[in-house]
């Protein structure tokens, strides 16, 4: 009843567990039943079809280097506006096969400061005040508009493969069971650094385990970003050094929900828009390139 690309493992030791999660999650599909909110407020999902808003708060960890010479002050200062300058809200509208996923409008978002420290820190990947990405569950598929140094792109492509690891392990996130899945995989970093009027390219392959929270309640297999492919709506993402949360759900909203695919922009692929922004990232680097003491850092995605 659901497109789930991914392969999916149950780890447990007890089959009674593994039968129970499944059970509960067929009667959860073929069901009309009533569910509550993160708040406790009571809605009834339709059999047929429902809509739900949901609102994830993300944040990231930063590590950046800080001249020696900065004082501690500056240093908690610098730390903090860039903790700030990466929290985020989005809002992600979905029925059972579509969904929008995007950033809340924020006054007065703080920026980074780049004179003080002696280093200037950028992350190309996306993730701005104008991005939408768009998923179609039905046919495995995204639309995400970003903009990359100015430029409008329209980055079309098929839905991730997840391989997924169901744990059975459980907790409570607000009014609702979440469940604990894990994907673990070799990926490779790109960042690129100019220091003294010389430019270097790293590539480094690490080890990474995503861990995600996703609920039986909601039988929706979707969640923030480009994340999916999970036997329930995920609530809360840890991948690296970002951790998206869920703090609201709204289901059947009184408020019309929209849903429509993005049009505008230059449509690349996603491997075409990387290799856009390594380009870019030179570029960038390029017009930059001083002996004047200041550090460029430059990050591709995470």
């Amino acid at each position: 009843m659901y497109l789930l690309a991914n392969k999916i493992n149950i780890l447990t030791k007890d089959k009674v567990m593994k039968t129970a999660i499944t059970t509960f999650f067929l009667l959860s599909i073929s069901l009309g039943f009533s569910q509550k909110n993160l708040h406790g407020k009571t809605t009834k999902l339709s059999k047929q079809s429902f809509v739900g808003k949901a609102t994830y708060k993300t944040h990231r960890s930063t590590s950046f280097p800080i001249d020696s010479t900065t004082s501690d002050e500056m240093r908690k200062q610098i730390e903090e506006q860039m903790r700030r300058a990466f929290q985020r809200t989005y809002t992600l509208n979905f029925t059972k096969s579509e969904s929008t996923y995007k950033q809340q409008a924020k006054l007065n978002q703080p920026k980074p400061q780049s004179g003080t420290s002696g280093v200037m820190v950028m992350s190309f990947g996306g993730g701005g005040m104008g991005d939408v990405t768009y998923k179609n569950l039905a046919e495995t598929r995204y639309s995400n508009k970003t903009d990359l140094m100015g430029k409008t792109f329209l980055i079309k492509d098929q839905l991730p493969k997840y391989d997924w690891v169901l744990t059975g392990e459980t907790k409570n996130i607000g009014t609702y069971t979440a469940y604990k899945a894990t994907w673990t995989r070799e990926e490779e970093n790109r960042s690129m650094s100019l220091r003294d009027g010389e430019m270097k390219e790293e590539n480094k392959k690490e080890t990474r385990t995503t861990t995600a929270w996703y609920t039986l309640d909601i039988p929706v297999s979707n969640g923030p970003g480009n994340w999916w492919g999970l036997p329930g709506l995920i609530l809360e993402v840890h991948d690296g050094r970002e951790t998206v949360v869920c703090t609201e759900i709204v289901l059947n909203p009184s408020d019309k929900v929209v849903i429509e695919e993005p049009k505008k922009g230059k449509v690349v692929t996603q491997d075409k828009y990387e290799e856009l922004s390594r380009k870019k990232m030179r570029e960038f680097m390029e017009r930059n390139r001083s002996k004047d003491g200041r550090g460029i850092e430059l990050r591709i995605g995470g």
